[in-house]
């Protein structure tokens, strides 16, 4: 199949290089390559219990008028730490923060203050208004986060696969013409497995629920929303996944250098989309070292 008949009756052609919607599927679902899935989700349980236990963890602060916006916050030792910004993934779909509480492990261990955000789910929301929240979680983080032993000037993000595309929009919202922030309140960002040009996902067996249409996917695809930045970006990916994961970071890395922007890409060797992550739980890992990197200016835009 070479097109797709829409829900108003257009015939809508698949996107470029394509050549089926098993095409696209396969492309984009990840449990198809993971090593073992099972082990995978009962690590991320058990960490995250384990890390709700041992670390100052404080769930459910709220950042915006509904139920879903909340954030779960694991201050720091001392004040004034850096801030790890974390958005999990799900597809737009599933999972909460309480899931990735083990995202704070390593930060933690480094001095960090960690922020977990949740987020409403499609099909009860559209694309549109999980942005609206996360981009509403981060205005919260820093007018709000020194109240948690955060330093507002030293903000880092980051995000996996779905939280990986919900950071590159955080990255490409014009903060100072609609909040009022700095242009640039973010020290870096570290996206692993992020979904950058999303029109594909439309035609995917996803679409049941994330409910894309070409507005949704114009107004929500950062690769085609990158400006000129002086935030520093770090875009990962496991080398066990499918490669669409690799050519959706490769794609947003040279996107955000023609904008005269700096970009790093790292691999993360024998990791799969559901491994990929782990590094955040060790404080020597590659991907912590790219936070810290991040935090300390040796990741410069200049």
């Amino acid at each position: 199949m070479t097109a797709l008949l829409s829900q108003s009756g257009e015939l809508l052609p698949l996107p470029h290089g394509y050549p089926s919607l098993d095409a696209i599927n396969e492309a984009y679902n990840p449990r198809l390559r993971a090593v073992d899935l099972d082990a995978s989700l009962r690590h991320y349980a058990e960490q995250s219990e384990a890390a709700r236990r041992s670390l100052p963890y404080i769930a459910g602060v709220p950042y915006g008028p509904t139920l879903a916006e909340t954030l779960d916050i694991v201050p720091a030792r001392r004040p004034g730490a850096p801030v790890f910004l974390y958005i999990h993934g799900g597809y737009w779909r599933a999972n909460a923060a309480r899931d990735f509480s083990h995202m704070a492990l390593g930060p933690h261990a480094l001095g960090y203050t960690t922020v977990l955000v949740d987020y409403a789910l499609c099909p009860a929301v559209t694309l549109d208004e999980i942005v609206r929240q996360v981009r509403a979680a981060a205005t919260w983080v820093i007018r709000h986060i020194d109240q948690h032993g955060g330093d507002p000037q030293r903000i880092v993000i980051g995000g996996h696969s779905a939280g990986g595309h919900l950071g590159a929009m955080l990255l490409c919202t014009p903060w100072q013409e609609r909040y009022g922030l700095p242009a640039d309140p973010f020290a870096g960002a570290v996206l692993v497995s992020g979904l950058f040009d999303i029109a594909p996902l439309r035609y995917s067996y996803l679409q049941p629920a994330i409910q894309l249409d070409e507005g949704l996917v114009a107004r929500n695809s950062p690769l085609h929303q990158v400006r000129p930045s002086r935030t520093p970006l770090v875009l990962s990916w496991g080398t066990l996944e499918q490669p669409s994961f690799e050519q959706q970071s490769t794609q947003m890395h040279r996107a955000w250098l023609d904008k005269n922007n700096y970009a790093e890409l790292l691999p993360l060797a024998n990791a799969d989309h559901f491994t990929a992550i782990e590094g955040f739980e060790k404080p020597a890992s590659l991907l912590c070292d790219a936070l810290h990197r991040l935090v300390e200016g040796r990741i410069r835009a200049d």
